[in-house]
């Protein structure tokens, strides 16, 4: 299929230095809210790269649950696949895409496993299906068929029939402590604002304009 004429030119916009805070964090929560003000779905979503003990990228789609200026956490299987490969290399990279705002956040940073309470106080905030769902799925093993996961689903809601359910040892959050920051704005011609923010020895975050 060829779909070189596959383009869209992006209306006039612009991101200039003055606009952005100094503090990145700072800067994703005013984008992070616009982006959910503009109705976009699931604005959360962002791609998740990991690296295997061969060297091989992997990525994945994951929500983001919450973040401040610690970091950014989602959730997921310790024994997943994602799960084995931060264990293997902390080292990650993740990426928002909002197209309507015809923008992209990058970042890289280190992940850490999050503390059990943290973890806790998630799980129990989830609806009791993906609690279930939690318990029954051993993520990125191979299976047979669906069917069988469903009847492993109804086994499992069978066990913790009454009652609340508890959090499974092998789930629980990670945290993305950013050691840098790229914001993305689409203008016209293909020339794009890009802002890199890195971070410094006293830990302060220096910003350099990137050619698109």
């Amino acid at each position: 299929m060829d779909i070189h004429a596959l383009r869209k030119d992006y209306k006039p916009s612009e991101l200039r230095r003055k606009d952005l805070q100094d503090d990145p964090f700072k800067q994703f929560e005013i984008w992070f809210q616009q982006a959910c003000e503009a109705e976009i779905l699931e604005p959360n979503a962002m791609t998740l790269a990991t690296v295997s003990a061969t060297g091989q990228p992997f990525m994945r789609t994951v929500l983001l649950k919450y973040f401040d200026n610690r970091g950014f956490v989602f959730f997921t299987n310790y024994e997943s696949r994602k799960a084995q490969q931060i264990g293997n290399n902390s080292q990650v990279s993740m990426l928002f895409t909002w197209l309507p705002l015809q923008r992209q956040v990058h970042i890289t940073g280190n992940a850490e496993k999050v503390t059990t309470a943290e973890s806790w106080q998630y799980f129990t905030s989830r609806p009791r299906g993906s609690q279930l769902g939690a318990w029954t799925s051993q993520q990125s093993s191979i299976i047979s068929s669906r069917q069988l996961l469903l009847m492993q689903f109804e086994q499992i809601k069978n066990k913790f029939l009454d009652g609340e359910i508890p959090l499974p040892d092998f789930w629980g959050g990670y945290r993305i402590m950013p050691n840098s920051f790229e914001f993305w704005q689409g203008c016209t011609n293909r020339l794009h604002d890009r802002f890199l923010y890195t971070t410094q020895a006293d830990q302060s975050w220096q910003i350099q304009r990137l050619a698109p």
